[in-house]
């Protein structure tokens, strides 16, 4: 049996030429360039057929495709075949081949007949051009029925191309379904099959399905296979009307003549076919240069070169436009609908120079990629060859061993490393010499061995036990702070008396501004230790502080092994800012992380979660800020150390703007330059007499005015009118502000710029005084250092003073009474009610509650008679309603103020006072009694009345700030009352 296992579906042959023959000879001539699987298959029907008769069968019994002149009327010749019948492998999908009954009889190409009625086949994705023998897959049931009744004779169809493209991805489930005839092109190509095969499915024991297909018979159900058409194009057709849509779809056509050119009619014309043929080979040779699937694409197109005349510029366009990749679909389709030469080759070589610049594209990306991967993998070997050498050299040896020695002369550079530790190391060493380098674990051991010989096991900075040097650093850049500053002196004797230093867990809190930040860095410097700052402001993550557990991508250790290696040193000063501020969510509660590093009977062993061995930090002295110690949770708070850093006051505000605020900022907006390092350098020679500091000096720029400063009046006038706070931040903003404007006018003037009105100096000295401060800074913030200026103040109003994250303030009280007349029966429309307004908390509230109360309770004991509080609605108000107000300090100062307004007596206006109030009377202590006092002396008070359990706190002031102050303790509210609007004025001390 021939062989078929070559399948003529997937190789496209191009034939040309008119076969008028009419003798057998001529169709033995024409089956030398019948492909072989046409014949193979006439042979194995032939045979098939001989043995049905049980004859033999001629020599000349297989099938011509260029004979017209002889065709017998029989049934299509059908073959079952499988791979297994040819090489004797397991049976494999059984196929039907069934050939036309006719077709070597009725002409090719131009000699072909001209039917008006065909089945018309509607293809998809690209036109069919004349001559190139194509394969065809047919899915749609009733359109394969139709196909097998038209091999009963020639088996002649019509091809038309789609108009709606499929998508690429997706595709058309059935492109021989239409439902318009306006889904076709007009013009199509006329084609006849040369054979139709049917693959079979196989039962799973290997038999196949019964599957006969006879002329005439009935359709099996069961039978949804696609069937595989190779079809002969032989012209082009015009879709005259579409007589049936189907499927299948019937048509009446109309076919072309044959086209032909004459040369020698115009010579012009002649040139330009000629040359663009020319450039259509020529194009051809390129592309197949550059693309060795279109070059293959070629070859099987033209297995020799007699196939078709290259003199016909009509064939040369077909043959041209076959070889797209069929992307462009709508200039295939005008290529096969184009009558004129000339114009079909223009379309053709359009074609083909997309085609070829394409190729032109794919080469360069492929030299690209090529010449990448060339370089990476000619560096690799050249680096694995230098290895090699050096290695052999003795001068490098391999990467693990590299890692390994760094590794262990790291350790040794550590005086005492523990023994915990000491086992760690060397088990996870020992772990990455046997890993490969390139793995994962690779990677995660020597992470892991980078950190623990990172932290610095032993190793302590040596520290300062000369008192009076710390002292004089303590100082020098930082005015006041006495409490902060005795107790790292503390610190530093006890370490001198033992020989030995522990940590320390210190907090300041205080109000923003008052150098609770910066003063840490001055203690580092003092105490001889490395700092390292990180703020937990918002931080809600316990891995910040523990670190992340090494099986994550991207572990890293906490902020406190990170403290250890940055510094390099076991014995850090390490300020955590914000601590009052720390969040918490779903991620864990940072504030209990931080129990551990801030317990010192704790932290002699803190492990993190990355490092996962114990670690000494008991030697670190941690240093935390806080705006509000309510806010930080008790557990953690009861572990420190509060230094409480109250707001500064007028004179100790005017010593740090003279002293450091001003020489800063001059020295950073240009007006003065930091002399000290140059006296340093002039006098490096002589031998210093002591451990003294010095002092920084500076001097004026060069285009400075001699004249140029900073009276001390603008700085009353600046601490005063325009920055009331406790700190100094809003200071230093307004001093910066007026050098700022000092540096402009200066240059400006030396270079004779124009500046606007307001920039420009408005006086002709140099000097910035209280007079001209407001051409600096603008108009003052604060008008009045009171709200009230009256002695004495109206009825029902009282001072009071309160204590704020910002410092200490003055505020007002006010109580205003409505008095409801009766009505016309003589019933009161109102009285005895309370409001309250001004944004108070809910502390306060509940305060204002307990002093109405007490109120009534004593105007019943001063004046049984009094009827105020029953037949007057009362209005307690707190000014600047804006600002949220909330504490447990006004209910003495509630209580004076509805008093003041029932008794009808007035307050003296240089008194104020603060306390809470119980519901029986008694006077309780309150805190921020430093602040306290010192808002009272910027509000002018001369009288204060204040909890006696707070005298303790009143006799640690410093005496400048008790000068001219004369206090009342209170006990109970009885005692309030007779300094407030009894006879008694004298004060206590």
């Amino acid at each position: 049996m021939p062989s078929t296992k070559s399948n003529a579906c997937h190789v496209r042959h191009f034939f040309f030429g008119s076969s008028g023959g009419s003798g057998d000879d001529d169709d033995d001539s024409k089956d030398k360039d019948t492909p072989s699987d046409v014949k193979d298959s006439g042979k194995l029907e032939d045979k098939n057929d001989t043995n049905k008769k049980g004859g033999a069968t001629s020599s000349k019994a297989g099938p011509s495709l260029n004979n017209s002149a002889k065709h017998r009327k029989v049934s299509p010749r059908r073959t079952s075949f499988s791979s297994s019948d040819i090489d004797g492998e397991s049976p494999g999908p059984i196929s039907d081949v069934m050939l036309p009954a006719s077709s070597s009889r009725l002409g090719f190409g131009d000699q072909a007949p001209k039917y008006p009625h065909l089945l018309a086949l509607p293809i998809a994705r690209a036109p069919v051009f004349p001559g190139i023998l194509t394969p065809l897959t047919v899915t749609d049931k009733a359109t394969i029925k139709a196909v097998e009744n038209t091999l009963d004779g020639a088996g002649y169809l019509g091809l038309f191309l789609r108009k709606d493209q499929p998508d690429v991805a997706k595709g058309l489930e059935k492109p021989e379904v239409i439902t318009s005839e306006d889904d076709l092109y007009r013009v199509g190509t006329f084609a006849q099959i040369q054979r139709l095969t049917k693959a079979n499915a196989i039962h799973g024991d290997g038999a196949p399905f019964a599957h006969e297909v006879e002329s005439g018979g009935d359709d099996d159900e069961d039978d949804d296979n696609p069937a595989s058409l190779l079809l002969m194009p032989h012209r082009r057709i015009n879709l005259i009307s579409v007589d049936g849509i189907g499927p299948p779809v019937d048509v009446t056509v109309s076919h072309w003549e044959r086209l032909t050119y004459t040369r020698g009619k115009d010579s012009v014309r002649d040139d330009t076919i000629r040359a663009l043929s020319q450039e259509v080979l020529a194009t051809i040779r390129e592309v197949a240069q550059l693309n060795s699937l279109f070059k293959e694409q070629v070859v099987n197109l033209v297995p020799s070169s007699h196939l078709f005349d290259m003199a016909d510029p009509f064939r040369l366009a077909d043959f041209a436009a076959s070889l797209s990749n069929g992307n462009d679909v709508a200039n295939l389709q005008a290529v096969l609908e184009e009558e004129d030469p000339e114009l079909r080759l223009h379309k053709a070589l359009e074609l083909l120079s997309k085609e070829r610049e394409v190729s032109k594209l794919q080469k360069e990306i492929s030299a690209k990629v090529e010449e990448k991967m060339s370089e990476a993998q000619r560096k690799y070997f050249l680096t694995e060859q230098l290895k090699s050498i050096k290695k052999e050299l003795g001068m490098e040896k391999d990467d693990k061993e590299t890692l390994i020695e760094k590794y262990r002369k790291k350790l040794a550079e550590y005086p005492e490393i523990p023994a915990e530790i000491n086992e760690t190391i060397e088990a996870e060493i020992e772990k990455l010499s046997t890993l490969e380098k390139n793995s994962a674990e690779f990677s995660l051991s020597r992470t892991y061995l980078d950190w623990l010989t990172a932290i610095p096991w032993g190793v302590t900075t040596q520290e300062t036990f000369d008192i009076v040097a710390a002292r004089q650093v303590l100082d020098r850049d930082h005015y006041g702070m006495d409490e902060v500053k005795e107790t790292i002196l503390q610190f530093i004797a006890v370490g001198k008396l033992k020989g030995s230093v522990q940590g320390k867990i210190l907090c300041l809190a205080g109000p923003p501004g008052t150098g609770k930040t910066s003063i840490a860095k001055g203690v580092a410097e003092a105490l001889g230790r490395k700092y390292y700052r990180f703020s937990v402001g918002g931080l809600s993550d316990v891995s910040e502080i523990k670190g992340h557990r090494r099986t994550y991508v991207g572990a890293m250790p906490g902020k406190i092994v990170q403290c250890l290696k940055s510094t390099g040193s076991s014995n850090p000063l390490v300020l955590i800012d914000e601590i009052d501020k720390l969040g918490k969510d779903f991620r864990g509660d940072p504030s209990s992380a931080l129990l551990e590093v801030l317990d010192p009977s704790q932290n002699s062993s803190f492990r993190d979660h990355f490092i996962d061995v114990g670690i000494d930090i008991s030697k670190a002295l941690f240093l935390c800020t806080a705006n509000d110690t309510s806010l930080i949770p008790g557990p953690l708070l009861d572990r420190m150390e509060v230094i409480n850093m109250s707001g500064y006051d007028v004179p100790e505000k005017l010593e740090i703007a003279s002293k450091y605020l001003v020489p800063k900022s001059m020295v950073n907006s240009g007006l003065m330059v930091d002399a000290t390092k140059a006296t340093k350098e002039d006098g490096a020679e002589e031998e210093p007499s002591n451990n003294k500091i010095q002092d920084p000096i500076y001097e004026l720029s060069d285009l400075v005015p001699e004249s140029l400063s900073i009276q001390k009046s603008a700085l009353e006038s600046l601490v005063r009118w325009y920055c009331r706070e406790a700190g100094v931040r809003n200071l230093a903003k307004k001093i910066d502000k007026i050098t700022g404007l000092l540096s402009l006018q200066v240059v400006a003037e030396d270079e004779e710029a124009q500046l606007t009105e307001k920039s420009k100096r408005q006086s002709d000295t140099w000097e910035v005084s209280a007079d001209n401060l407001s051409d600096y800074v603008g108009k003052p913030i604060f008008t009045s250092d009171r709200l009230y200026d009256s002695d004495p103040l109206p009825h029902g109003i009282v001072m009071g003073l309160a204590y704020t994250s910002m410092g200490g303030s003055a505020l007002y009280i006010e109580s205003q009474g409505i008095r409801r007349a009766v009505d016309k029966d003589g019933n009161k429309r109102g009285g005895g009610t309370l409001k309250v307004t001004g944004q108070l908390g809910d502390v306060m509230k509940e305060s204002a509650e307990i002093s109405y109360t007490v109120a009534r309770a004593r105007l019943a004991e001063i004046d049984p008679a009094s009827t105020f509080f029953d037949d007057t609605d009362i209005h307690l108000h707190v000014p600047e309603g804006a600002t949220p107000k909330d504490g447990p300090s006004a209910g003495i100062t509630m209580v004076t103020s509805m008093l003041s307004l029932a008794l009808d007596r007035p307050i003296k206006s240089d008194l104020a006072m603060t306390g809470e109030v119980s519901l029986t009377g008694k006077v309780m202590a309150v805190g921020g009694i430093k602040e306290k006092v010192m808002a009272a002396r910027r509000a002018g008070i001369r009288t204060l009345v204040l909890p006696a359990d707070c005298k303790r706190d009143f006799d640690e002031l410093a005496d400048y700030l008790k000068d001219g102050l004369g206090v009342h303790y209170a006990r109970e509210y009885s005692d309030v009352y007779q300094t407030a609007l009894g006879d008694s004025s004298e004060p206590e001390s």
